[in-house]
């Protein structure tokens, strides 16, 4: 177990100084980063065996979180490392063999402009109640985006926010804002149940890890049509699919109403994707829709498909399609042609986009 414990740190270390995203442990490979997007194995390491991966695992492991891995099939947890480096985790099974997923996040959180992400999504943290979401698949970097704007309003503003998340990423200095940080299944029973009680903890803005389900959707509309601004993620592509998940999660009978309320409280969707810059690193492509009254209508009427339509052209509003984002960044020689047309929601849109 000691070899496997000192194992495990020089990886994790490894891990921080390589700027690896991602920590890959499996049976039958060697140890892999992924970094700048690619799985890079470490060949210099012995490839991995089934007690290597269960004795790392172990060394991780809480005794609560074994319980769990071992009912449930797989754990997620966040792991400090020497007080320096913070991981997200994820244990799990995979053909009778233990596995380890592990995701570095960064200790210092960065702005917008650091990111190069729009700093227009700074407006919304001064929206009184309403309902911002981030969507796009697992790894492009939402988490990180959400966390700019969170720190933005600890520096400037003066309010309670609470966070529920699976598990606690970032980790916030409180500033001019108290901060309270709950982890669910540590801190709390479920998403539903920390969402419902937030109603009773006088809170300004939530910051919601995932809406997974129909209890935390349901509930989140209800926080954000009654004096709150939440900031929540969705696994899904872009604006009109963000749509029509929501209102699907709901019965047939509800979901006209859904619509209504969504329509109100929804302020912005965010879709953005980690790209690999021609220099080495990721830049993101963004999609930016900001609910105008067309917008608000197009969901009332069930006509969410229409959506895209209103972004193209609403440049001026700040709105931005995905296809324009990537335009940009091939034209400014960030991003490949290869790597945008990979992307590109409409490749003749796209090309169209690059001849102005």
């Amino acid at each position: 177990m000691a070899h496997a414990e000192q194992r495990i740190k020089n990886l994790l270390r490894l891990a921080a100084q390589q700027g690896a995203s991602d920590l890959h442990l499996t049976v039958a490979r060697y140890p892999t980063f992924r970094i700048d997007g690619k799985l890079i194995p470490l060949t210099e390491e012995s490839i991995l065996t089934p007690g290597d991966t269960k004795e790392m695992c172990d060394v991780i492991l809480t005794e609560e979180k074994k319980k769990i891995f071992l009912e449930e099939g797989q754990a997620d947890f966040s792991y400090n490392f020497e007080d320096k480096v913070r991981f997200r985790v994820n244990a799990f099974f995979q053909q009778g063999y233990v596995s380890v997923a592990f995701r570095l996040i960064a200790r210092e959180i960065k702005t917008l402009e650091e990111l190069n992400m729009p700093e227009t999504l700074y407006e919304f943290i001064n929206a009184s109640q309403g309902l911002v979401l981030f969507v796009g698949p697992t790894g492009h970097g939402k988490s990180t985006t959400l966390a700019a704007l969170i720190n933005q309003i600890n520096r400037t503003q003066e309010k309670h926010i609470i966070t529920v998340e699976d598990p606690i990423e970032y980790v916030y200095e409180q500033d001019r804002c108290i901060i309270e940080q709950r982890e669910v299944y540590q801190d709390s029973k479920s998403f539903p149940l920390a969402l419902r009680a937030i109603f009773r903890e006088d809170a300004n803005v939530i910051l919601l890890g995932e809406m997974r389900d129909l209890d935390t959707i349901s509930t989140a509309l209800t926080a954000a049509e009654t004096g709150h601004l939440i900031f929540a993620t969705l696994h899904t592509n872009d604006c009109p699919q963000t749509i029509d998940r929501i209102v699907d999660v709901f019965p047939a009978h509800q979901q006209n109403q859904v619509r209504s309320q969504l329509a109100n409280v929804l302020l912005a969707v965010v879709s953005q994707r980690l790209l690999p810059r021609i220099d080495g690193g990721r830049i993101p492509a963004v999609e930016l829709m900001i609910k105008n009254h067309a917008v608000e209508n197009l969901i009332r009427e069930n006509k969410a498909y229409q959506i895209d339509n209103v972004i193209g052209t609403s440049l001026e509003e700040g709105m931005i399609t995905m296809d324009k984002s990537l335009a940009n960044l091939v034209k400014q020689g960030i991003i490949s042609m290869e790597t945008a047309k990979e992307y590109a929601k409409d490749s003749k849109n796209f090309e169209a986009m690059l001849k102005y």
